[in-house]
């Protein structure tokens, strides 16, 4: 039976595991090795690790670090990063990823995400969506980790990814990235009344509570987090944590409800 996830997003940068806010000012938090030990432990639900570099440098996925974290999670894994081929997608899921995401090539080559579907399965491909609020109040499109504005209708493509049938749509908001002040509620209802493929909403969330009012609300989506699961305190000091055993009782009886 399909439930809630909550899943924490490791970020990599330089090959280390770093957290930003607003998509700036990257700070190095650990090794993203020791951290997939650590989680193991918490038995997570789900980990996405995104390789902040890959894109942006136009360089292939990190393979060997791929494998490395696929062999040792012990919890399905999506990662993404400088995808842009049906060969690369196929070799990352070969090396133990459950799931491949992306977010450029995506939009700019939407057929790419059929091609791939058709060889590793759709419910394997995520799209990432980088989403900005303008002084407006309405959203727009990123990539390159916020530096490029794509010229495409937020909804609108999110109808045609809908129409081709990926296996989870992955909103970010750039805006609330690292600040953890709680997730874009106006952002992810305009965004859940128009999908009906799985949903994981990510950006903003700074406590247990923010995440089970999100669930409590849509019940079947992923609840995602970077900070809430490596900082601790107002001085944000590095603590690999997962939520509370009574947080995670109350989401599996919201998801069952």
């Amino acid at each position: 039976m399909l439930r809630s996830r909550v899943i924490p997003c490791l970020l990599v940068h330089n090959k280390g595991l770093v957290k930003t806010v607003k998509f700036k000012s990257p700070k190095y938090v650990g090794d993203p090795i020791n951290a997939v030990k650590i989680f193991n432990e918490k038995e997570v639900d789900e980990l996405i690790v995104l390789d902040i570099d890959a894109t942006v440098n136009s360089i292939e996925p990190n393979y060997q670090m791929i494998e490395y974290l696929a062999n040792e999670s012990r919890m399905p894994l999506c990662y993404g990063g400088g995808i842009k081929t049906v060969e690369q997608a196929q070799k990352i899921i070969k090396l133990g990823v459950e799931k491949v995401a992306l977010s450029s090539e995506a939009i700019s080559n939407p057929n790419l995400l059929v091609d791939i579907a058709s060889i590793i399965g759709r419910q394997s491909v995520v799209v990432v969506l980088d989403i900005r609020k303008t002084m407006f109040g309405s959203y727009e499109i990123f990539t390159h980790n916020g530096k490029n504005k794509v010229k495409k209708d937020l909804f609108e493509f999110i109808a045609e990814l809908e129409t081709i049938g990926i296996g989870e749509l992955i909103i970010n908001s750039i805006d609330n990235d690292g600040v953890m002040k709680g997730y874009d509620l106006a952002l992810i209802k305009k965004v859940r009344e128009r999908v009906k493929i799985p949903l994981t909403v990510l950006g903003g969330a700074g406590s247990a509570d923010d995440i089970l009012n999100i669930i409590d609300e849509y019940k079947i989506i992923g609840a995602s987090a970077g900070s809430l699961f490596v900082f601790k305190g107002v001085y944000k000091a590095v603590l690999i944590s997962y939520l509370p055993e009574l947080a995670l009782q109350k989401i599996y009886q919201i998801s069952k409800a």
